[in-house]
């Protein structure tokens, strides 16, 4: 990460910790309180796409998802683990809002974020573990999914799209090492946000957006706004940090 970017990220943070007065209130309607947004009718998506360490941050700054998680599913293995899957794949979890993103959008998303016609593997990682899937939750998400799969096919002929649609079964939430990896990369984003436990941190919304920035995987036009807050809090002077 570049050193402005450092700098722009720190005061982000500050802001989001100090006082209600001073703090970033991005009009994106996704904040990082956990709790106001655990009331909301919450929805789950799961979808493979290679290493879950990419995946889990390619969807963290997007509107509506509240939280992310990388484990295992597709498989016939109970209780899979990193050295030990089986034939399962490496997935991501996704709890979103659906008055704010749709299952729909979620795919897009997916479709765009890796090769859904190399068979078994992304780029130098290759593998049955890597393959993709869009694990679905009844049958207007089945149906979504075959239709999306379809236009992905039509965008080039030449070759086949490889991703599978699968119902959902267990979902193995992956060993604490591998969730919020882009994060963890920083430590000093993580301790910016306190070095949370790591039972809170898998849990924090802030967390799973900032895991998408550490990666520069969030959408341009986040990224502008956060700029743009940024640039106003330095003309303004930097807020005051009070105690978490």
């Amino acid at each position: 990460m570049k050193l402005t970017a450092s700098v722009l990220l720190v005061t982000v943070i500050i802001s989001w910790a100090a006082s209600p007065a001073l703090s970033i209130r991005f009009p994106d309607r996704i904040s990082g309180n956990v709790n106001a947004l655990s009331e909301q009718p919450l929805r789950t998506a799961v979808f493979a796409l290679g290493s879950f360490w990419r995946s889990e941050a390619a969807f963290g700054c997007l509107d509506g998802v509240v939280r992310t998680a990388a484990g295992y599913s597709g498989g016939s293995r109970p209780n899979p683990e990193y050295r030990s899957l089986g034939d399962h794949a490496e997935c991501v979890q996704i709890e979103y809002n659906p008055r704010i993103i749709s299952f729909r959008e979620l795919l897009d998303v997916f479709w765009t974020s890796h090769d859904s016609r190399q068979v078994f593997g992304q780029g130098p990682d290759v593998g049955n573990q890597y393959r993709s899937i869009i694990f679905t939750n009844g049958t207007e998400e089945t149906r979504s999914a075959a239709l999306s799969k379809e236009r992905e096919q039509t965008r080039s002929k030449t070759s086949v799209v490889t991703t599978q649609i699968q119902q959902l079964g267990t979902f193995y939430p992956a060993e604490p090492e591998h969730q919020k990896f882009e994060l963890k990369r920083n430590p000093f984003l993580l301790q910016l946000i306190g070095n949370l436990p790591e039972e809170e941190l898998e849990q924090s919304t802030l967390a799973t957006k900032l895991n998408g920035y550490a990666a520069e995987l969030c959408p341009p036009r986040m990224q502008r706004q956060i700029d743009a807050k940024i640039d106003d809090i330095i003309r303004k002077g930097w807020p005051i940090l009070r105690e978490i």
